[in-house]
Parts: structure tokens; C-alpha cells; sequence
């Protein structure tokens, strides 16, 4: 038995790890190094070691497939790729990739052969670009050198080809082949050559985007090749920049890829969270819808298909999913009911019968409110109450804000509609909410803050005849100009120019 466990144990020493990485790079000092792996754009630490005189050995069979990076000290990279195959690769600082050669790996000889064409080739063409750029496009020197380019370009183009051809199921060839640009073909054309068509190229680019992918490869989410695809593919360049358009084409990429995959999730993930960070009003329609579909969804087993997601951060995200769902652009906010500045009177603004309807969320002691609010007022009386426009104006007025509030509105002659939930309101609601719902008004619109997600003031809404949100977290300039231009009046004076305004903050 001892002599069986002493060849198993050198068996093991001489064979290392199942798929072994071994590094050498010339002229590093002993350290700490580490490897790294792509989860779509992002680098991330997955193993780290001791180089010493050079040397470096990472177990493969610990990590997933892509493409990797040695990172040494001051973020020197060399990047490589990981297919389940050893990998053993030599090079020199400083330039860790021009100086790589492979030693085992036939992925890795493609792969480093081919970055280095396209260095060199990159290098080629921004020269003649340079050079192109101080030229007259009709002279004879600019065409010809974009004929040189154009050569350059298309020998790449064979170059690709040739090498996905030869490879076919190499990770190196599906790499290559995901960074390929669809070829469109030319207009559709009559007999006497006129175009059928118009839009057919673009057409045809949406419909042939992803005709490169593999979407049963989780590999391929593991380079950034991947993420720069889908970022260009949602971005202005290639996309009408409106939030029913980016969740049609969200939902259709989505759908296609199976679930529970890497793919899937990061996928999933970067669409919803770009749209939630997204300052382009409006695209928070964008993180809403993409939430309900794939976060707060449940199949028939009760699990939700974002199965990465652990239980409170899928609590939080699906309430801010719901609260919002009807405050995106296209919906019909909640109705809020409550008592105006005789605290007696109730309104509403589903009754307003008004061409568009502002709703507008302030405090009379929030330092940006005081700077909007008279603003607000002063547009209600010099542009929009002669033209059907109404505002419907919700103030915080419990405890001290309820004097406050009146005397803010007397003070500025606010003659829109004001409401709040009084003082008195909240005192009566508290004790008995029942005697006030449903005859008078609803649970919501007492608890208006928490059904319209006031966590900051002021606040804008603009809805139409419908009572269907059109513009929110617009300023003050962009309302009028909005409006204005709803209504046929673009060419009128503005009583808030954007110029003379220009550091003033959106309503949120």
C-alpha cells in the first residue's frame, strides 16, 4: 500500500493540476499576481498566486471558460483564452501580448496571432486616417488613400473569415465571429433602379444583429466582446433612444436566451440596471417592465427567472417595481383625493376636465420648491390657465408645514389647485381612515408619498386629457417649451428661456 500511495502522490507532482496555466514572463520580480476572468465588460479576481523567478501555475479546472487575463503588478495584463485546455504561454515586460508565445494551447496561438493582426492593422489604417483627414475628398490623394484603407479593411475581413472557417467549435472562432459586423445588403430596387424601400437596410440590421452569437455558448458572455455588442446594440447609433422601443427590442434579445444561463443573466441584468441609472426621462419604463418580466415574475414551480438574486434584494427591487409601474410614461397615475386650503373641501384631478393636467409634488420649506413653486404659478397665470391647462398641486402640510403652506400659497398668489393632507386630515385619517374611504377619497392618495414615490420634492408629472403620464422630472424651462409646443404656440415668448435659467434642477 505504501509503495501504491507514493507513485499515486508522484503522479500527482508531475501532472500538477487537471488543466493547468502555467506563466513565465521575463523581467518580473517575485510578488503577489493574479488571475482574472471577464463577466461581460467587468474584470474579475478569480485565483491568485506567487510568481517567483518568473514562474506562475493556476489550477484550470477551477474556472469557468473565457477569456482570461494574468494580471501582475500595476495591472499589466495578459490575456489569454481558456477553453479547458492547458495553457502554457511565455513572454517579456513590457508588453506583455506583443512579446506572448505559446507553448501549449493551439486556442491561444489563434487567438494572439489574430490580436496582433489586428493591432498592426489598427495601427495601419489610423495612420492613413490621419492623414486622409488633412486631405480634400475630391482630390486624388484622399482617394487613393481610401482605397489603402478599404484594402486593409477587407484583408481583415478574409482574415476572419478564414480563420472561423478553419475553426469551427473553437471558443477563439466564436469570439472572432461575435465581433464580425453583419454584411447588409444593398436597397431592394425597381427595374428602373429607384429604392423600394427606405428603411430595408435598417430592417435588415435589427433582424441580423445577433446572427453571430451563439446564445447556448455561456462562454461568450465571459469576454467583453459580448458586452460591447450589447451595449452598441441599445445604444443612440443603433437604436431609436424611446423607452417602448428599447423594452420591445429588451424583451425579444431577453427571450431568446436560455434561462439560467450566464448569457441570461447578464443580459437581463445590465438592461434593467442601465435603464434604472438611465437620466433620459422617461426610460425608467425600461427597468420597470424589464423587473416585472424577469425579476418579480414566477413560473408554475414559484421561482422567479432572475435566479441570481438573493431574497431581500429581490424584495426591495419588485417593491420599487410595483410602486412605479403606474408612474412610468404612457400610464394613468393613481387618482389623489384630499382637502384643499379651507381643509373641508375635497378635490381630485381625475374630475378635471382640462386638455393636460400638471401634478405637481412640493414643500413649502424645501429650498428648491421655494426657487419653482412661484415659477409654477406665475406660468398657471400668464400662459396656462387661458389654454386648458390645470395644475393640481399636492403640498406637504402636516403639523407646522400646514400654516406654512397656506401662508406660501397666499404669499405668491398660487390660484392653481392646492391640496395636502392636512394636519387635521392626518390626525382624523389615523385614528379611523374608514370614515374618509371610500366616500371621500382612497387609501393611496392618503398615503400619496408612498404611492407616488415622493422621496424628494418637487415633483412633476404632465399628463394628458386621458390622465396618461407624457413628460415627468422635466425643469421649469422644459415644461413651458413642452407645452407650448403640444399646443401650437413654439414660437411664443418664453416667460423661463432655458438660457437665463440654466442652473436650475429638475422637478424629480
Amino acid at each position: 500500500m505504501r509503495v501504491l500511495f507514493i507513485v499515486f502522490a508522484l503522479l500527482i507532482a508531475e501532472t500538477s493540476f487537471g488543466q493547468s496555466l502555467k506563466f513565465k514572463v521575463l523581467g518580473q520580480a517575485d510578488d503577489t499576481v493574479h488571475l482574472v476572468r471577464y463577466f461581460g465588460k467587468g474584470l474579475y479576481y478569480a485565483d491568485t498566486a506567487e510568481i517567483k523567478n518568473g514562474s506562475v501555475e493556476f489550477d484550470g479546472t477551477k474556472q469557468k471558460q473565457g477569456i482570461m487575463a494574468l494580471m501582475l503588478p500595476g495591472q499589466k495584463l495578459l490575456e489569454f483564452i481558456y477553453d479547458g485546455e492547458d495553457v502554457q504561454i511565455e513572454t517579456r515586460l513590457p508588453d506583455l501580448m506583443q512579446n506572448a508565445k505559446v507553448k501549449k494551447s493551439q486556442e491561444n496561438e489563434i487567438f494572439l496571432a489574430y490580436m496582433r493582426l489586428m493591432s498592426e492593422n489598427s495601427k495601419k489604417a489610423n495612420v492613413l486616417i490621419e492623414q486622409r483627414n488633412t486631405l480634400k475628398e475630391e482630390s486624388e490623394e484622399y482617394k487613393a488613400l481610401n482605397n489603402e484603407i478599404d484594402e486593409i479593411s477587407n484583408a481583415v475581413k478574409k482574415y476572419q473569415r478564414n480563420l472561423i472557417k478553419n475553426n469551427t467549435g473553437k471558443l477563439v472562432s466564436k469570439v472572432v465571429h461575435l465581433s464580425m459586423d453583419i454584411e447588409i445588403p444593398d436597397f431592394p430596387r425597381d427595374n428602373e433602379g429607384n429604392i423600394i424601400d427606405s428603411a430595408f437596410q435598417y430592417k435588415y440590421f435589427k433582424a441580423h444583429y445577433w446572427d453571430h452569437l451563439d446564445f447556448n455558448d455561456d462562454r461568450l458572455v465571459r469576454t467583453p466582446v459580448f458586452h460591447n455588442k450589447l451595449e452598441a446594440y441599445f445604444s443612440k447609433r443603433y437604436m431609436l433612444q424611446h423607452w417602448d422601443t428599447v423594452i420591445h427590442y429588451g424583451f425579444d434579445l431577453c427571450d431568446r436566451i436560455p434561462k439560467g444561463t450566464d448569457m441570461f443573466q447578464y443580459t437581463v441584468s445590465w438592461i434593467t440596471s442601465n435603464y434604472e441609472k438611465s437620466k433620459i426621462m422617461g426610460m425608467d419604463k425600461v427597468f420597470v417592465y424589464m423587473g416585472e418580466k424577469y425579476y418579480c415574475s414566477k413560473d408554475e414551480n414559484g421561482e422567479s427567472p432572475a435566479f441570481w438574486m438573493k431574497e431581500g434584494s429581490m424584495e426591495k427591487l419588485c417593491d420599487k417595481v410595483n410602486t412605479n409601474y403606474n408612474l412610468v410614461m404612457g400610464a394613468v397615475p393613481p387618482n389623489i383625493s384630499l382637502r384643499d386650503t379651507t381643509d373641508a373641501n375635497w378635490k381630485d384631478f381625475y374630475s378635471l376636465p382640462n386638455e393636460y393636467t400638471i401634478l405637481y409634488f412640493w414643500d413649502p420649506e424645501c429650498g428648491h420648491c421655494k426657487k419653482v413653486t412661484p415659477k409654477l404659478a406665475t406660468l398657471y397665470d400668464k400662459k396656462f390657465k387661458e389654454r386648458d391647462i390645470e395644475i393640481f398641486a399636492v403640498g406637504k402640510a402636516v403639523g407646522e408645514d400646514f400654516e406654512k403652506w397656506k401662508a406660501f400659497i397666499n404669499k405668491h398668489k398660487m390660484n392653481l389647485i392646492n391640496v395636502a393632507m392636512t394636519d387635521k386630515l392626518y390626525e382624523q385619517a389615523m385614528k379611523d381612515a374608514r370614515q374618509f374611504v371610500p366616500r371621500y377619497t382612497t387609501l393611496e392618495s392618503l398615503n400619496y408619498q408612498q404611492t407616488y414615490d415622493i422621496y424628494a420634492t418637487p415633483k412633476v408629472f404632465v399628463l394628458d386629457k386621458d390622465k396618461k403620464i407624457i413628460a415627468k422630472g422635466i425643469t421649469i424651462s422644459q415644461l413651458e417649451d413642452l407645452l407650448d409646443r403640444r399646443q401650437g404656440f413654439e414660437d411664443s415668448e418664453k416667460l423661463f428661456p432655458p438660457e437665463e435659467n440654466k442652473d436650475e434642477e429638475q422637478m424629480h
